[in-house]
C-alpha cells in the first residue's frame, strides 16, 4: 500500500474514533479543532435527537445528564451492523439488551419499554405491504379461514409498558402479564391494543393458521379453557374477530381455490 494511502486511512480512523468518543481518542493533528467541533456536535445531536423522538417515554424518564451519558455510551461504544439511519433505533435496542451495564437510574422495565416503543418505529418503517389478493374482506369469520395482517406484532410484557410515564413507574412487575398488539392499518397508521389472555391466544392461533375456520379456532380455545362455557367463547370470539377486522388486524378470510375446496 502506498505511503500516502496508508496515511490517509490512519487519519480516517483517527477522525471517526475521535467523533465517536472525543474524550478518549485524540483528534488528528491535521484537522483544525474548530472544524472538528462542527462534526462532533452535528453527529451526536442527530443521533440523540433521533433516539429521543423514537423513544419519547424512555427519554422522559431520564434527566438530561443521565440521558446524554447513555446516548454517548451507545454512540461511542456500540458497533452498528446497519449503515441506514432508520436502523439506529434497532441498534439502540441491541445496545441496551446486550452491551449496556445496568445503571442506578435505569428502571427495571427499561428493556420492555424500549422494545414496545421500538415496535412502533419498526412497523412505521417496515417495507411489508398489505396484499389483499386471495382475501375476502367481507368473508364469514366463523365459517371461513381468518387471515391476520402481516403488519401486526403481539408481545407479552411483565410490565404494563403502554401505561408507563414519569409519574407511573412500577418498581415491581404486577402478578398478571400485559399483552400488547401493535399494528399498522391500511392507511399506514400505527396503533396498539391491550389484550386479555384469551384474545391474545386467539390472535396467536389465527397468526399460525392456514386451514382452520374461525369457528374451529374458537372451539380449540374452548377446550383450553373448560371453566368458560363454549357459547360465551364463541360469541365473544366472533365479536373480537369482527373488531379486529375493523382495525385491519384481521384482513378478512382466505378465498379457497378449487383445489383446496
Amino acid at each position: 500500500m502506498p505511503e500516502a494511502e496508508q496515511k490517509f486511512k490512519e487519519v480516517q480512523y483517527e477522525f471517526t474514533a475521535h467523533l465517536r468518543d472525543p474524550d478518549n481518542n485524540p483528534a488528528p493533528s491535521e484537522i483544525e479543532d474548530r472544524r472538528l467541533e462542527i462534526y462532533r456536535g452535528l453527529l451526536f445531536r442527530n443521533v440523540q435527537g433521533f433516539l429521543a423522538s423514537g423513544f419519547p417515554v424512555t427519554r422522559k424518564l431520564y434527566s438530561d445528564d443521565a440521558w446524554h451519558r447513555m446516548v454517548r455510551d451507545f454512540f461511542s461504544n456500540h458497533q452498528s451492523h446497519s449503515p441506514y439511519f432508520r436502523d439506529i433505533s434497532k441498534e439502540f435496542l441491541i445496545y441496551l439488551n446486550e452491551e449496556r451495564k445496568p445503571q442506578p437510574e435505569d428502571p427495571n422495565f427499561l428493556l420492555e419499554l424500549t422494545h414496545y416503543e421500538w415496535l412502533e418505529i419498526m412497523l412505521s418503517f417496515i417495507d411489508t405491504e398489505i396484499k389483499l389478493d386471495g382475501i375476502n374482506q367481507d368473508g364469514n369469520l366463523l365459517k371461513q379461514i381468518p387471515v391476520l395482517s402481516p403488519l401486526t406484532r403481539l408481545n407479552r410484557y411483565n410490565y404494563p409498558v403502554h401505561k408507563i410515564k414519569p409519574d407511573f413507574q412500577p418498581k415491581t412487575a404486577p402478578e398478571q402479564p400485559t399483552f400488547i398488539l401493535v399494528y399498522r392499518d391500511q392507511q399506514d397508521k400505527v396503533g396498539f391494543m391491550e389484550m386479555n389472555p384469551m384474545t391474545a391466544r386467539l390472535v396467536e392461533l389465527v397468526a399460525g393458521n392456514e386451514t382452520q375456520t374461525g369457528e374451529e379456532i374458537l372451539l380449540s380455545i374452548a377446550k383450553e379453557i373448560p371453566s368458560l362455557s363454549q357459547d360465551v367463547i364463541m360469541h365473544g370470539g366472533h365479536t373480537t374477530l369482527t373488531q379486529l377486522r375493523e382495525k385491519d388486524i384481521v384482513l378478512g378470510t382466505k378465498i379457497e381455490t378449487k383445489a383446496e375446496s
